[in-house]
C-alpha cells in the first residue's frame, strides 16, 4: 500500500499521522509538500493531517485549499483514490469542495482538547468497514474550529444517503446534528475532526483510530 501525507506550512500533526500510516501498513509514506504540483505515481491513500495551516488566516483550511497540491489531490479523489482529512484536513477539504459544508469556531469559543466518543454512524465505507453501526469508540479531538456547519437541506442529504460517518455521542463543539465526520458521495473521501492517528496503540491510550486505517489497507489491497 502506497500512501502519502500532505504537509502544509501550519501543519503539526504530519509526523503524527505518517508514524499511524507505517505503524498500520508496514511501509513508509511519502511525504509530499503543499507546493508541489504533482502527487506521486501510483498512490493508494492520502491523508492530510491536522495542525494550523497558513496560520488559520483568511478562514481555516482555506488557504492550503488553494494549494498548487490541491489540484493533483483533487483529481486523484475523483479517480477514487481514497482521501482522508483530519482536523484542519476536514477544514481544506470543505474548502476545496470535495466535502459540503464548513468547519466554524467552537460553540464554546474554547480551544477543545479531549478524547470524544464517537457513533460509527456508517460501517459500510473506505475508511469504516472494521467498524460496526451504532458502535462507541474514542478518539482524541483538538480543535478551535470544528463547529461544523451545513444548511437543512444539505444535513437532510448527508444523513439519507449514509454520508454520516461518525457522530459525537455528546455536544462537543455545537456541530450540526453532532456530525463529527462526513463522506463524499463516491465514499472515498472521509473529513473528520478528531485524531485517529492518536489512537492506534495502546500507548495512546486507546487504539480505536487503527481499524480505521485497516478498513482503508482492506480495500485497496
Amino acid at each position: 500500500m502506497k500512501t502519502a501525507v500532505v504537509t502544509f506550512p501550519g501543519s503539526n500533526c504530519d509526523r503524527d499521522m505518517w508514524v499511524a500510516l507505517r505503524d498500520v501498513t508496514g511501509n513508509d509514506p511519502v511525504k509530499v509538500w503543499h507546493g508541489d504540483a504533482d502527487l506521486p505515481d501510483g498512490l493508494d491513500f492520502i491523508a492530510l493531517p491536522g495542525g494550523f495551516s497558513y496560520g488559520d488566516y483568511l478562514r481555516s483550511g482555506a488557504m492550503a485549499a488553494n494549494s498548487p497540491i490541491m489540484r493533483s489531490i483533487i483529481a486523484a479523489a475523483e479517480r477514487g483514490v481514497p482521501v482522508l482529512g483530519v482536523c484542519n484536513g476536514f477544514q481544506v477539504l470543505t474548502e476545496a469542495r470535495l466535502l459540503p459544508g464548513a468547519l466554524m469556531r467552537n460553540a464554546g469559543q474554547n480551544f477543545i482538547c479531549r478524547t470524544a466518543e464517537l457513533i460509527v454512524e456508517n460501517a459500510n465505507s473506505h475508511f469504516t468497514s472494521a467498524y460496526s453501526v451504532g458502535e462507541r469508540i474514542a478518539i482524541p479531538v483538538a480543535h478551535h474550529d470544528g463547529n461544523y456547519f451545513a444548511d437543512e437541506e444539505t444535513l437532510d442529504r448527508l444523513q439519507g444517503d449514509g454520508r454520516v460517518a461518525f457522530r459525537y455521542a455528546d455536544a462537543v463543539n455545537g456541530s450540526r446534528r453532532d456530525i463529527a465526520g462526513i463522506l463524499n458521495a463516491k465514499g472515498n473521501v472521509l473529513g473528520m475532526m478528531p485524531h485517529p492517528e492518536r489512537a492506534i496503540e495502546a500507548a495512546h491510550g486507546g487504539s480505536d483510530g487503527r481499524r480505521l486505517f485497516e478498513s482503508v489497507l482492506t480495500v485497496v489491497a
